[in-house]
């Protein structure tokens, strides 16, 4: 089932994620139907609290760019419970970004693309693997998620300026986007 995308300045964004336990009901559902939600809106990652599901979990499918980047080709990752190292002695790399649930935007975002990541699987077999290169970015792009955190928070200031209408826009539900996408609610005046 296609889900709509939340969208910056809901507060499901920005609310604390659970850990995710063998026990998670419909978990698989959640997954595959995570799963269809990225490949109906074009998008190369997603996690829960972009479907509304504060829960610890991440898809990444970037096969789409394994032209650019061959290293990419058919690499597909369910991520329950992600935990990241940086490599802290890398130099930082900077590439623009966009995200699903910050629709028309994209700016650069300065990340170090190299990283030790651990996490389970679908049948929760534990996992950890050194990460590098673009790999790298969209793991800590969509895992952002899971620590409340969207790439918009990590650009400069001024950049963050420049774009304040739009998001501002974005968090009154003034959004154009070509997928279901659910809006922050309307907050009354008393």
């Amino acid at each position: 089932m296609i889900l709509p995308i939340y969208i910056y300045g809901h507060p499901v964004l920005r609310a604390q994620n659970a850990v995710v336990t063998p026990d998670y009901p419909n978990l698989h559902e959640l997954i595959e139907n995570m799963k269809e939600t990225m490949y109906h809106t074009q998008g190369i990652g997603i996690a829960a609290p972009q479907v509304g599901v504060n829960a610890r979990i991440v898809y990444i499918d970037v096969d789409v760019l394994a032209e650019d980047f061959p290293e990419l080709k058919d690499v597909r990752m369910v991520l329950i419970n992600p935990k990241i190292e940086v490599d802290e002695n890398a130099s930082p790399v900077t590439r623009e970004e966009g995200c699903l649930s910050v629709p028309g935007i994209h700016e650069n975002v300065q990340r170090i693309e190299k990283i030790h990541l651990t996490w389970q699987d679908e049948q929760f077999e534990q996992h950890e693997k050194d990460i590098e290169g673009y790999l790298a970015r969209v793991v800590q792009h969509e895992c952002d998620h899971l620590e409340k955190t969207l790439f918009v928070d990590r650009i400069s200031p001024i950049r963050k300026q420049i774009i304040r209408s739009k998001l501002n826009n974005m968090m009154k539900g003034k959004v154009s986007c070509d997928y279901n996408c659910k809006v922050a609610p309307i907050k009354r005046r008393k």
